[in-house]
């Protein structure tokens, strides 16, 4: 999320810029397994770093949604307390957000809680609203960063993790890429995610480490979308903002995340003792949303490390910058932390001279509140392949699978063509649509069936 944010950022000015991902994909990994919630920072620590980014990267995000087609519903939310020590931390979480810029919040009385969120659990005993709470598409906003970097000349490296590094005789980076290669910069930017730390000792610097927080979460069928109309956040703790209850904008509910910290940072399995903690949050909050499907299960991992505060330095004679530590609100926050990366670029000696023409995109929009193709007339007389549905549960035609893998970051995997179109995303999780989805992405992409199928089981 937030290194494809930094590469839209620095493909607006005349730079020669290339993004290097170790995935097979852009927004694979943490930034595809989230609340996808775009927060208002109202609840952040006042005067830090993540506060200031979060608030600006929310205004600049919803702007871009709107201009790029993303996914996106503005529900607002309910802070909702449920004991009398809860109660009494309602006063100062509203003037924390007051200090953080956040004005709109205010006290619900219990009476007009329960009208607007009657499926709520019984026992609250109070509830602030934050109207500014939106829900988003986690997978289309990172594929919306790198297709207009791509559109704006910048190279996408995939399958390239960089696993050493050194300076050659003019003081350029040179970067060891994992199976063979190197790459020449003379500026870098460290935004690795769960490896940030990895990277940054690569470059002769400590000062943090990164330990995965395991988050796992349950989706809910579309029946349930009518038992949940905002999002319900509890009261947050020093550790974590706490196990919400929120539709999303593919028409379901979901309950998470939890918050275990890990040594692994490849362990994104669902935990028997995580999803029994899910249902009884679940169970306590809206317990008819018990009684739905579950539809998936996921777990993410969250870049946590020692400090509070986003791990973002620059090192301005190395012609470095570190953006480390981001955590959960790396979404949230994305654009305004590629903002903040170019400033520090141009502190440290790079000239940032704008380009006359930076071209715009609009990404195809998967999300349940707008018009999808399968019912949009025009689209499938001009194009009959819009009426011709693969994956039944999300309704996704092949006319959006062919455009996905078509794109200027084109679907190379199963998984990169579910989340740019939905496919197998559903009820039955692809049971039934399988099949046809490899066949077409085995045509698109070249590869044979049994690679797509080894790709997906990594």
């Amino acid at each position: 999320m937030v290194g494809a944010a930094i590469a839209r950022e620095l493909s607006s000015y005349q730079l020669s810029t290339v993004l290097i991902e170790a995935a097979p994909d852009v927004g694979a990994g943490t930034s595809k397994a989230n609340t996808a919630l775009l927060h208002t920072g109202f609840d952040a620590k006042p005067g830090s770093l993540e506060a200031g980014l979060v608030r600006r990267g929310c205004e600049l995000l919803k702007a871009y949604a709107v201009e790029a087609g993303i996914p996106l519903e503005q529900t607002g939310a309910f802070l909702v307390a449920w004991n009398v020590e809860q109660l009494g931390r309602l006063d100062d979480i509203e003037a924390n957000a007051r200090t953080n810029g956040y004005q709109e919040g205010r006290r619900l009385d219990l009476q007009e809680l329960y009208e607007r969120e009657p499926h709520l659990a019984p026992g609250a005993t109070g509830a602030v609203e934050i109207p500014g709470e939106s829900i988003i598409c986690a997978f289309t906003t990172p594929l919306a960063f790198a297709t207009q970097a791509v559109c704006n000349g910048v190279e996408v490296r995939f399958d390239s993790a960089v696993v050493a590094h050194e300076n050659d005789s003019q003081g350029n980076h040179v970067l060891s890429i994992d199976g063979g290669g190197e790459m020449l910069a003379r500026y870098v930017v460290n935004a690795a995610g769960l490896h940030s730390d990895d990277v940054h000792g690569l470059f002769g610097h400590d000062g943090f480490s990164v330990v995965p927080r395991r988050g796992e979460l349950i989706v809910f069928d579309k029946l349930s979308r009518s038992l949940v109309s905002h999002i319900l956040l509890p009261v947050p703790t020093a550790k974590t903002k706490g196990m919400l209850v929120a539709p999303t904008v593919f028409g379901n509910v979901m309950v998470g995340p939890t918050a275990d910290d890990i040594e692994d940072k490849s362990a994104t399995g669902s935990t028997d003792v995580g999803i029994r903690a899910l249902v009884d949050k679940g169970t306590a909050l809206v317990p008819s949303l018990m009684q739905e499907e579950v539809t998936a299960v996921y777990a993410g991992l969250r870049a946590a490390t020692e400090h509070s505060d986003y791990q973002i330095s620059v090192h301005e004679s190395q012609h470095y910058v570190c953006v480390g530590g981001i955590r959960s609100t790396g979404l949230s926050a994305s654009m305004a932390i590629a903002e903040h990366v170019a400033g520090l670029l141009a502190d440290s000696g790079l000239e940032l001279k704008a380009k006359e023409h930076f071209a715009t995109i609009r990404m195809p929009n998967i999300g349940e509140a707008f018009l999808r193709p399968y019912r949009d007339a025009e689209a499938i007389k001009a194009n009959p392949d819009y009426g011709r549905i693969v994956c039944h549960c999300e309704r996704v035609s092949a006319g959006e699978m062919l455009d996905a893998c078509r794109s200027a970051v084109p679907a190379r995997t199963i998984d990169g063509l579910r989340r740019r179109t939905r496919a197998t995303m559903g009820r039955c999780q692809g049971f039934y649509c399988s099949a046809r989805v490899v066949e077409l992405l085995t045509r698109c992409s070249g590869r044979s069936a049994e690679d797509l199928v080894e790709l997906e089981g990594q």
